[in-house]
């Protein structure tokens, strides 16, 4: 919305048709980060870049056809450490699984879009720094788990 106005009489058209109206900040940036966090750990970090002449990662003509924005994947420790420490502080509010935390900055702004429970992991973009150790890393923290609810549980007699 370009002013207060403009949200008013959108907002004022949308409570018609709802109760409730979520809205977020709109802020343009030319990507937005994902950071792959397991077991409050972070394993990976990408730059999405939006598609090109478009507002979002990907873009849908009117025919149909998609175009995406380029993938950038870095190394965790050379990756903005205040952005790593915002996706790790989100995720830890939800708990200890496999999350994507998508955020924007803006300047020093930094903010979280969404936390996503069951982020894509593609092959070529996520795992284009660990490459088959991120597949590993995740198997082994699947397997631990499932390790440790085989043990068995002593019994109070």
């Amino acid at each position: 919305m370009e002013d207060p106005a403009s949200l008013e009489e959108r907002l004022d058209l949308l409570l018609k048709e709802s109760d409730l109206v979520i809205a977020q900040e709109y802020l343009p940036t030319d990507f937005d980060w994902r950071v792959g966090l397991l077991d409050h750990q972070p394993l990976y970090v990408c730059k999405y870049f939006m598609a090109p002449k478009h507002w979002q990662i990907q873009r849908t003509d009117s025919i149909g056809q998609t175009r995406y924005g380029r993938v950038e994947t870095l190394p965790v420790e050379e990756a903005p450490p205040d952005v790593v420490r915002t996706a790790i502080k989100a995720a830890n509010l939800i708990g200890d699984g496999l999350y994507g935390v998508d955020l924007k900055q803006a300047g020093s702004k930094i903010s979280v879009i969404e936390i996503n429970d069951n982020p894509s992991i593609e092959a070529g973009y996520e795992d284009r720094v660990l490459r088959e150790g991120l597949y590993t890393e995740i198997m082994s923290v699947f397997l631990s788990r499932i390790e440790q609810k085989k043990l068995p549980v002593p019994r109070e007699d």
